[in-house]
Order: structure tokens, then C-alpha cells, then sequence
């Protein structure tokens, strides 16, 4: 294995690693908001990482291009979507949560 594929393997790991902390940020916080707020930051960064790690590995400057564009995409529906769902739940009255 070569230096390009260790860097490849820890970003794609790195990148693993913020899907499953969303996944416990989902599960575990206690309401709407920081659930979505926890999803969201932590699946843009995990994609970005996995984005990094797929580039390094990429054969052309095209196929790195059409891979910041999937990665630019998602985070344009992710935070799309993460506003929908927080301003129906604020419309639907659901409240904040408070300690």
C-alpha cells in the first residue's frame, strides 16, 4: 500500500466515523431541533471526509470535479431539508427544549 492509500483509508474511516456520531446525535438528543442540528453537521463534514477520501483516489480531474458536485448538492438538500422539517415542526408547535 502507498502513502495515497493510508490517506485515503483514514478520510474514508474519519468520514465513517461523523455518519455514526449523527446517528448517535439522532438517537440521543432529546428534541427536533438538535437532532436535525446534530444530523446535519455531522453528514455534511462525514460526507466531505468521504468525498476527500473517494478524490485522492480519483483517476481523473473530472471525476473529482462530479464528486464536489454530489458533496456541494447534498448539502444544499441537506440544509434544505433540515429547515423544512424544523419550520413545520415550529408550526406545528413543538417546542424548544429546555433543562
Amino acid at each position: 500500500m502507498t502513502l495515497i492509500d493510508y490517506l485515503s483509508a483514514a478520510l474514508l474511516i474519519a468520514g465513517a466515523f461523523f455518519f455514526l456520531a449523527g446517528t448517535v446525535g439522532l438517537l440521543r438528543f432529546p428534541d427536533v431541533y438538535t437532532r436535525l442540528h446534530a444530523l446535519t453537521k455531522a453528514d455534511n463534514v462525514g460526507l466531505g471526509l468521504m468525498v476527500m477520501g473517494l478524490a485522492v483516489q480519483a483517476k481523473s480531474w473530472s471525476a473529482v470535479g462530479k464528486l464536489v458536485l454530489i458533496w456541494i448538492l447534498v448539502l444544499l438538500a441537506g440544509a434544505s431539508i433540515a429547515h423544512l422539517v424544523s419550520r413545520g415542526a415550529l408550526q406545528r408547535g413543538i417546542d424548544l427544549w429546555r433543562r
